[in-house]
Parts: structure tokens; sequence; C-alpha cells
């Protein structure tokens, strides 16, 4: 295989953007932290790692394969390899089975109730791109997808899925459709002359005020999380600094304009790491 057929397919795994795999990958270690009292045993940690890296370039692939047809039209992903015709489909699908047993083999390394529930995030990530043609929710899809890690995580860790397995759960659902609603706004004129769906479509003007309520109840949901687990103060603080980084966001989509609600998409990293980093910090203050 070539150089430049490698460098191909990095592009349609998405690994010269990176922001999805933070995204995935930070409610997979608030989990792993809170499940494991800020010390997850290494082994679990480095096969969700490498899991979410590996799964979230499947799920690109996938996505291309599903959007082949769409991609063309839109011109964020007009030149995506599938797009351009530099990839064959049967290739991207050859791709995303190698890196879907790829990601089991490194399940197999687990216990029982892990390598179970793995199935149902198998199938989460496959489907999660073809549910833009029938329902105006696929960002509540892609959030059960990326969220299921965090049932996995626990039960990686403990054995068990206890209630903040689920709670987190829930967070992540709620915080993957707010910004998958903002990378959708970049997008929205011409998914509506496609006829793609999207909540961006469908919350249309409401648009702010929706993915602000949903930023408030998942800020809540943590909340909840920190006072169920005992977390402390650099959480909250964490907490905080996250609601900041909301409000921020709703700043940069004020006109819809599709450069900031882009920008409002790459900040929820930020988001993301500074829940984190509040979790992490109560812990190693301990």
């Amino acid at each position: 295989m070539t150089k430049q057929k490698l460098e191909i397919y990095a592009k349609l795994m998405r690994l010269d953007r990176p922001v999805g795999i933070f995204l995935l990958l930070w409610p997979t270690l608030w989990a792993l932290w809170i499940a494991s009292g800020g010390q997850p045993d290494a082994k679990v940690l480095g096969v969700f790692v490498l899991g979410v890296v590996i799964m979230r370039s499947a799920g690109c692939v996938i996505n291309d394969f599903a959007d082949r047809d769409f991609d063309p039209h839109v011109r964020r992903t007009l030149n995506r390899p599938l797009a351009t015709g530099r990839v064959h489909p049967r290739e991207a699908l050859i791709l995303f089975v190698g890196l879907c047993l790829v990601a089991f083999g490194l399940v197999l390394l687990l216990d029982p109730l892990t390598i179970g529930l793995s199935f149902a995030g198998a199938f989460l990530a496959a489907t999660y791109p073809f549910m833009k043609r029938y329902t105006h929710w696929p960002q509540i899809y892609l959030g059960a997808a990326f969220g299921w890690a965090v049932p996995m995580a626990f039960a990686a860790q403990t054995g068990t899925v206890p209630g903040a397995a689920w709670l987190l759960f829930v967070v992540t659902v709620l915080w993957a459709t707010v910004y998958d609603t903002f990378y959708a706004m970049v997008d929205r004129e011409d998914d509506l002359l496609i006829g793609v769906k999207s909540t961006a479509v469908l919350f249309g003007n409401e648009d702010r005020l929706i993915t602000a309520l949903l930023q408030g109840m998942l800020l809540l949901i943590l909340f909840w999380v920190g006072y169920r687990e005992g977390l402390g103060g650099y959480y909250y603080s964490g907490l905080l600094v996250a609601a900041g980084f909301a409000g921020y966001q709703q700043y940069l989509i004020r006109d819809r304009e599709p450069a900031q609600c882009f920008r409002a998409f790459l900040n929820n990293n930020a988001f993301g790491a500074t829940i984190f980093v509040g979790i992490a910090l109560h812990y190693l203050a301990a």
C-alpha cells in the first residue's frame, strides 16, 4: 500500500481532525475516574483509550460510506475521499469491518459484561449514519453511540453498571445533541436543499433556545452526579468553568453564522476537558 493511499485512508478516518476523538474520550474518562475513585486499572484505561480512537475512526468511515451520495452536494464535505472517488465504497466497508474487529479484539481483554455491552455499542456506531434519512433526531442517536462507552467503562472497572453510569450516559446524550446541533447548523442550508434531516433543521429559529436549555439540563445532571458521588470543590469549580464555556458557545452562535457555529462545536472539547480536570483534581486531592 502506497504512502498516498495511507494518507487518504487517514483522512477517511478523520485522523487529521482529532476533535471527534476527544469528544468521545472525555465522557469515557469521566466514567473511568468516577468508577475507580480516581485510580483506573491500567489495562482498562489502555483498552478504552485505544478503543475510542479506533471506534471513532470506524464511525467516520461508515458515516462517509452512508453519505457518499450526499457529501458531493455539501460545501463542507465535497472533498471527502469517498465523495471525490479517491476511495471506493468497497474499500471503505473493508476498512470499517477491519477497525471494528480490532476494537472487538481489545474488548475481549475485558470482562464478560463489558463484552456483552460492546455489541450494543457496535450496533449504535454502525447504524447512526443512516438515521438522518429517517428522523430529525440523529444527534440523539449519535449521543447514544458516543455515550455507550460510559456504562461499558463502569462495567469494565467495577463489574456493574450503577445509577451514576446511566446519569453520565444521559449527560453524554444531551451534550452530543447540543454540539452536533451546532455542527449541523453549519450545513443547514445545504441539508435543506438535499433533504437531510437534523435537529438544526427541526429546531429552526428556536435552535439557540433549545440548545441552551439542553446545556442547562446536562449541567444540572452533572451537579447531581457530583452530589451523589461526593465530589468536592474542584469538581464544582470545573462545572462552573464548563458553564462559562456553554455561555460562550451561545454567544458564538448568536447570528447563526456557519464559521462561528463550527467554533462553538469545537469549543466543546474545552467543555469536556474542564469537567474531567475537575474530577481528576478531586481524587488527587482526596
